[in-house]
Order: C-alpha cells, then structure tokens, then sequence
C-alpha cells in the first residue's frame, strides 16, 4: 500500500479547519463537503467500501449524501442506511489528500437525517436500550453477569461475544510520588477485568501511581455516536469536575486503556467550545489525555525476561486514524523484545466499532472475519489490541489467544 504511505505525506493538513462541533453551521459544512475533491482515494481505504463495492457506502458516496441533505433535499430510508453503514473509523481521513474532516461532516449529516426519518421501531428499541444499558458500569454489570448465567440461552450470532469471567490480579496499593488518572472506562472491567488492574502494576513498576477519579462516568461517547448530544455533553462536565482537582494537585496525565475512550476526551473541546464554564477546562483535559502507549513510549520501560512470543499486533482505528497514534503500539512491541509478525491490511477495521457490532451485525461479520484470517495468517502465538471493542471482536471463535497489549507486558513482568 505504498501509494496510501504517499497520500498521507501530502496531505495538506494546514489546510483543514478547526472545527467547534457545537457550532457547525450550513455554510462551514457545505464548505467543507466542498473540499472534497472526489479522487475516491479514500474507497480504496474504506471498508464497507471494500465489502460491498457499492459508491453510496463510501466516503465519496456518503458526503454527496450529506451534501444533498444539507442543500434541501429531503433524507430517505436509504440515507439513513448508508450513513449508519459507516464504522467511522477515519481511515478515509488518513488517505484523503484533500484533508477532508470527514467525521465532522458525518457527525453532522447523521444529526440532520436523524431528524427527518423515522427508525424501524425495532431499531428504535434496540438504540435506546443500549444508551440505557452501555454507559452505566453497574447497570452493565449486572446485566452481563445475568448473560454470563444463561449464555446458552442468547441469540447465536450474540452468545459467542460473551466473554468468560477473567481473574484479575490485585491493584497496587503503593504511593508514589508521580501518579497519573487512569481512567475506568464504562464497559471495559466488565468484559475483562484484567485489563486496568495490569495497566496500574505497570505503572506502579515504572513508580507511578495510578489514581481513580471519584465520579468519573462513561466519556460519553455511546451517546453522542447515537446522536444524543445533550446526555453526551453532561457527561463530558461531570468528567471534567471529577478529573480537574486531581490535575490541579499534580497528576501528570489522564491514561486512557481503551484508545476509543480517550479519542473522544481528546475531543471535548470542540463539544464544548461554546461552554463559558468547561471551554478553556476541556483544552486541558484534551491536552492532558493521552493514551497508555503514547504515555509507556516517552518513559523508560522496565526490564523484561527475553520474549519468546510471536505477536501479531492489531491497532484500533481510534488509535491509528483518530488519535494519529499508528504505529506506536508495533513499536513498543518490538523495543520490549517480542517478534512481531507483519499482518496485511493492517489498516482496515476490524468491524467492532463501539455499538456497530450490534447494529450492523451481518456487516460487521464480515469485517471481523476478514480481519481475523489476515492476522491467523501471519501465524502468530498472540494478538494484542488496545481496545476492549477490538479485543471482543477478534477474540470471538479465534484459537487464537487475543488480549490488551498491556496485559502481555504485565505477564511478561511476572516472569523476571
């Protein structure tokens, strides 16, 4: 794919906006569907692009949508399905030799169509049930605890994403002098518990002390992906009041573990632009975020006894296109001594894509499964993500064991 290598490198990204998503209006999104320049780099990038062939579920296909939408035109059913059929994965963004911010542009255009045509009521449903459920770790918890007990009884194309109950080892108790907010997730220590507990002993190895904001909720990005901004943007405060004093009182660094969740953090200040009160506050939250592996590469990492694995290394679309992270997690891999195997395709999506692998199930399998040959075939003893929706994904009927690239290195430790 070295013709995508080059497209990034000319990318003009001075040139792209900086966009407030809470005031986006007509003119500033016609002028950025404008932008595009319909080269159709970005289908050569896209996967549902990939699977279906169909212009209409690409981006190029999906902007003239949007455009139509934002000059007049009324929205269809089949809008709708060809906007929801998007993984958001910003792979386009990557390829687009234009700059083209094609999330803001879906972001909007979903927001709009929404609005204008009815859901199947089954859908309907299905929606509000999972913005009930999602976002609330004990609602989440119990009911997947119930799910657990009656596996056999759920659906087949859902039973096998159940996840067995994980042991987790203990939180270290130590106190240092540097310390750093890890943030908790929503649905993360539910499906696998030894996910945070590994990420605090690696840093209590390294003397950081990784503390818990109290009151700290979902990002809240399940509710602003579902196009229900105002319970989205009073989650976004209530986080911001409950990681503000821990910043003010030295913590370094708000670690996220699930690169999903701390893209959407890194974007609070365009949510909240407008916001007197949390504007200038969520600059800082955003500057402060960062990801477990962008915060272990600018640190001195601790020794490991020598890696016998091979590992084949999966980096989440929020890592690689939103975070502009690609890369790191491979490299890290390889600084540790581990043998890293070169998996195709590396950046296409795996299909999880937060609630997409529930929505839009049937598609959603295919990308999975064509994810998952590309890294069996590079006959790896390991794959390790750094998305707890990438890690259901590609563990799912996978002989394969598939874990959090933290977890990996923290078993490694126990072994010196």
């Amino acid at each position: 794919m070295k013709y995508i290598s080059l497209l990034s490198q000319l990318k003009r990204r001075s040139e792209k906006p900086e966009l407030k998503k809470s005031e986006i209006n007509a003119q500033q999104l016609n002028q950025l569907s404008r932008r595009c320049v319909h080269c159709g780099f970005c289908n050569a990038t896209c996967p549902t692009y990939q699977v279906l062939g169909n212009e209409l579920d690409g981006p190029r296909g999906r902007i003239y949508q949007i455009k139509q939408v934002l000059d007049g035109q009324q929205a269809t059913d089949e809008t709708l399905l060809h906007l929801d059929r998007c993984l958001t994965c910003r792979n386009c963004e990557t390829t687009c030799p234009s700059g083209v911010d094609y999330s803001a542009l879906l972001e909007e255009g979903r927001r709009r169509v929404e609005k204008q045509v009815k859901r199947p009521l089954f859908d309907r449903l299905m929606r509000r049930g999972l913005l009930w459920l999602l976002p609330d770790r004990k609602r989440f918890a119990l009911a997947y605890a119930f799910l657990r007990q009656l596996r056999m009884a759920v659906p087949k194309p859902y039973r096998n994403k159940i996840t067995p109950v994980y042991s987790a080892r203990s939180t270290p108790q130590a106190s240092h002098t540097r310390n750093v907010i890890l943030l908790q997730g929503c649905v993360q220590n539910t499906l696998d518990a030894r996910i945070y507990a590994d990420t605090a002993f690696v840093l209590d190895e390294m003397g950081v002390q990784a503390v818990v904001a109290t009151g700290e909720t979902c990002c809240g990005a399940v509710e602003q992906h579902l196009t229900a901004e105002q319970a989205a943007l009073k989650r976004m405060k209530q986080n911001i009041d409950a990681w503000w004093p821990l910043l003010e009182n030295g913590a370094e660094a708000i670690i996220s573990n699930a690169s999903a969740c701390g893209l959407m953090v890194q974007e609070y200040p365009g949510y909240l632009a407008d916001d007197a009160k949390y504007a200038d506050k969520a600059r800082r939250i955003a500057e402060k975020c960062v990801d477990i592996a962008t915060f272990l590469s600018q640190q001195t990492l601790p020794d490991i006894p020598p890696p016998t694995l091979k590992v084949a290394v999966h980096e989440p679309c929020t890592l690689q296109h939103g975070q502009k992270q690609q890369g790191r997690v491979e490299a890290l891999i390889e600084s540790l001594g581990f043998s890293r195997v070169i998996v195709k395709e590396s950046h296409l999506c795996c299909g999880s894509a937060g609630t997409y692998s529930v929505l839009q199930s049937e598609l959603s399998r295919q990308l999975q499964q064509r994810k998952q040959a590309q890294l069996q075939a590079a006959i790896p003893d390991v794959i390790v993500t750094s998305n707890i929706g990438c890690l259901m994904q590609l563990a799912e009927d996978n002989p394969t064991p598939v874990m959090h690239w933290v977890t990996l290195l923290a078993q490694q430790l126990d072994q010196g």
